[in-house]
């Protein structure tokens, strides 16, 4: 059985930063790929960023040089840099990963932002 265990989210003010965490535990063979979502009330789940297990990256385009997705692979563990974060980001952010061909997500952290 795989978790997820997500921490990180709150209330920030506009042009405020955040730094999510995902850390997953069980038996964990292989790491496929780990991202971030987010979902409104109301809307789709879409992806903020993703990390394969060879390297390679994808960002929402709204999100371009403001977030940043990083992964310790030896904590299995991967985080969510939020700079310069905009009303318009405060959603559930979720992460999803795929272990061993198999797709896991967490529970969701909330993300506030002030105006």
């Amino acid at each position: 059985q795989v978790q997820l265990v997500e921490s990180g989210g709150g209330l920030v003010q506009a042009g405020g930063s955040l730094r999510l965490s995902c850390a997953a535990s069980g038996i964990i063979f292989r790491v496929d790929r780990m991202a971030w979502y987010r979902q409104a009330p109301g809307k789709l789940r879409e992806l903020v960023a993703s990390m394969t297990s060879n390297g390679f990256i994808n960002y929402l385009d709204s999100v371009k040089g403001r977030f940043t997705i990083a992964r310790d692979n030896a904590k299995i563990t991967v985080y969510l840099q939020m700079n310069g974060l905009k009303v318009e980001d405060a959603d559930v952010y979720y992460c999803g990963a795929t272990i061993g061909g198999v797709d896991y997500w967490g529970q969701g952290t909330q993300v506030t932002v002030s105006s």
